[in-house]
């Protein structure tokens, strides 16, 4: 299997960053079988960088394949939902309309809206008529940030103090870790649990 690299938010870099990328990926030899065990994907979001990104981030791209991902349109937005409630697309029109006009389209807030309409009720399974339904006026009524990333925030400072502490512990350990890792700090066991509840929500 092929020894895969991930670079996010490359419109951040600077020179020496991408340089030490482009040394790796030029001078560790030309030959096929090379090329083939070491992959590398990098990802650049335009919106957020002030200027165009660094001339040498242009040198690593034509080394490979630019694939540039838009958000959703209306169209895509509405198959999603349909896919995800397991109802035909005309009967997902009017949410997805909302959805589109309130997320424009970007998917991860529209699956973390999703989330967040379901555990409000405002989106939930109908037993007697054995499908999802939803309460379109309240929905298109709701007020949501218009960045995806002030919507997250204000969701964990939804969770319980505990939890929103549990998670701040953690957070010091790394983007991730292992639950054995943390047991073998020595922490809290409520950490855990704590830790549990985030997950689940």
């Amino acid at each position: 299997a092929p020894i895969t690299l991930f670079l996010d938010d490359l419109q951040w870099t600077d020179a020496a960053s991408i340089a030490a990328v482009n040394q790796l990926l030029f001078a560790t030899g030309s030959s096929s079988q090379k090329k083939k065990n070491f992959f590398v994907l990098g990802c650049i979001r335009v919106r957020d960088s002030a200027t165009k990104w660094l001339p040498c981030v242009d040198v690593l791209v034509a080394g490979g394949i630019n694939v540039k991902l838009d958000c959703m349109d209306k169209h895509t937005l509405n198959t999603m939902v349909s896919e995800t409630l397991c109802l035909s697309p005309r009967l997902t029109r009017p949410l997805s309309n909302v959805m589109y006009h309130k997320t424009k389209g970007n998917p991860l807030f529209v699956s973390q809206l999703m989330r967040s309409l379901n555990k409000e009720g405002l989106l939930r399974p109908s037993l007697s008529r054995r499908q999802w339904e939803w309460d379109t006026m309240k929905i298109r009524s709701r007020r949501l940030p218009d960045d995806v990333a002030i919507f997250l925030t204000n969701s964990l400072g939804e969770l319980p103090d505990k939890v929103q502490r549990a998670l701040f512990v953690l957070s010091c350990f790394g983007a991730s870790s292992e639950s054995a890792f943390v047991e073998s700090q020595g922490l809290d066991r409520n950490i855990l649990k704590n830790l549990e509840i985030a997950v689940a929500q």
